[in-house]
């Protein structure tokens, strides 16, 4: 299936029940927890999609790999990034967390060949975002945040934005959120949040 974008409805939905066994072998039995987290952002990303007028399609293809790399441990990860030569604006020690997206976005189109670049780059950047995200790029950094078993009213706030708000301006309350809860609970920020924040905060989205 070379053009999967002009593929009929059935065959994207073949696609996509594809995508979710390949994942359950993947990730079911050894994170039962991040599958169903995975699951989850699917069915959000797909939502949010058709509210903001995205290509559901893709999005929910993003949302279904987008952890894909998380059964990995911190030190397989950090290898892999090596491998690929990812480029990163800090310590790779203290990005672990977010390396999954960055390998995997590496990884997936030799496994999904069909998908496009722009699904790699939302995987790629749901963990670090970027000053100039795109509408898919949004997409699956919300639904990330979002989804049903996100606890707390943080999420409760962001879901009730859902479609009262412009995809941009709920994606910069969902970074900015994000922002906060590292910063009060002292972790690593990585270098670039403070020039996406500035970039965001200067369009008057607030």
């Amino acid at each position: 299936m070379a053009d999967i974008q002009n593929a009929t409805e059935d065959e994207k939905l073949r696609y996509l029940t594809r995508m979710r066994e390949l994942l359950s072998v993947r990730m079911e039995e050894v994170k039962p927890r991040r599958y169903k987290h995975s699951l989850g952002v699917a069915r959000t990303a797909a939502h949010l999609a058709e509210v903001y007028g995205v290509d559901s399609f893709l999005a929910e293809a993003a949302g279904l790999v987008h952890d894909w790399d998380k059964v990995l441990d911190d030190s397989e990860l950090l290898a892999r990034a090596a491998q690929y030569r990812i480029r990163l604006a800090g310590s790779p020690t203290y990005s672990t967390s977010l390396l999954h997206g960055l390998v995997a976005a590496v990884e997936l189109p030799h496994i999904f060949p069909e998908l496009p670049e722009e699904v790699w780059q939302a995987i790629a950047r749901h963990t670090v975002a970027a000053v100039d995200m795109t509408p898919l790029d949004m997409v699956v950094f919300i639904a990330d945040a979002i989804e049903p078993m996100r606890q707390g009213d943080y999420a409760d706030e962001l879901r009730a934005l859902v479609g009262k708000i412009s995809l941009e301006s709920l994606f910069f309350k969902c970074f900015s959120q994000g922002l906060s809860f590292v910063i009060s609970t002292g972790r690593y920020l990585y270098p670039t949040a403070i020039t996406i924040y500035n970039a965001y905060a200067t369009k008057g989205l607030a």
